[in-house]
């Protein structure tokens, strides 16, 4: 095994850049990964005060979009790491913190996966029941929430105690010259396939709400208010599933094809473009899922004032 190589080892096996001086690219990738790390951070610490203030907030589905801003602003923070860690201090890492560099960015976005997916499933139990909140128990949120991190964590450390390529350098990823492509291709599966499972559960309220809607509409006792709680509720089931297809399937295709060792894909051309754009996922599930809820929004608006 290499334990005792430098960083600049494994990259030059798996020939990935590693540059020695700050080109151009590399200062407009951290300047603009550091303002968006700082936006997120913001909006979403601003969320979780909101929540924790405001007792109209004390329900599950709240206590679960709590937790998405906690992971939202971990990977703000993970990110915020990297840009202190990338271009030329790269090669200046030792292992151990490569590895914590690499292992922050995993639980974070592994905990935002995962907390969309929950939040999904709690959004289509109360849509099909025709309630507002669900009846989920604090004791079940709180569970829930703590089996999010569990997971996250695991998934996050597993390349740090044992699934890396240090014995093996044929195995070697090109986009994470530490990891071994099969735990890339383990991580893109797993993720594609909670997006799969998010895409089917989200596709099933979009149909049944407009169909709602249909049905509801023919009766001359329709309510207005209730057409535009179920058009807003349509429209950000839209904004939600499109944002997350559109920032996170990139990332995940450029992952697998690492993974499953492409030599004509140029995955190294697109790697921080695509983390990026997963990162501006964080600080769009805080405008969607918090800023469209005017109980919310006047929340925001006492604690800035």
């Amino acid at each position: 095994c290499f334990y005792n190589e430098t960083v600049g080892f494994f990259y030059n096996n798996s020939r990935k850049e590693l540059t020695t001086y700050w080109r151009t690219k590399d200062v407009l990738v951290v300047a603009l990964g550091l303002t968006v790390s700082v936006i997120v951070l913001l909006t979403n610490l601003l969320v979780i005060t909101a929540i924790i203030i405001n007792r109209r907030f004390h329900y599950p589905i709240y206590y679960l979009l709590g937790n998405l801003a906690a992971a939202d602003l971990f990977a703000g923070v993970a990110y915020m790491f990297l840009m202190f860690h990338t271009g030329p201090r790269t090669a200046e890492l030792s292992l151990k913190t490569w590895f914590i560099r690499q292992s922050l960015l995993d639980t974070s976005l592994t905990a935002s996966v995962v907390n969309l997916l929950a939040i999904a499933v709690e959004r289509h139990q109360t849509v099909f029941t025709m309630q507002l909140h669900s009846k989920m128990s604090n004791q079940r949120v709180t569970i829930l929430i703590f089996c999010i991190w569990v997971t996250a964590l695991l998934l996050g450390l597993i390349p740090s105690y044992g699934w890396h390529c240090l014995c093996s350098l044929e195995n070697c990823s090109s986009m994470a010259p530490l990891y071994s492509r099969s735990y890339l291709t383990f991580w893109a599966i797993s993720n594609l396939v909670i997006f799969l499972i998010m895409v089917v559960v989200y596709s099933h309220i979009f149909i049944y709400v407009k169909r709602k809607m249909t049905r509801m509409s023919k009766h001359t006792n329709f309510h207005p208010r209730y057409r535009e709680t179920m058009i807003s509720l349509v429209k950000t089931v839209t904004i939600i599933l499109s944002a997350f297809v559109i920032c996170w399937t990139p990332g995940q295709v450029v992952l697998l094809l690492d993974g499953l060792g492409c030599k004509s894909c140029n995955v190294l051309a697109v790697e921080k473009y695509v983390l990026l754009l997963a990162e501006i996922n964080s600080l769009i599930n805080a405008i969607v899922y918090s800023y469209r809820d005017n109980e919310m929004r006047s929340t925001f608006r006492r604690i800035l004032c």
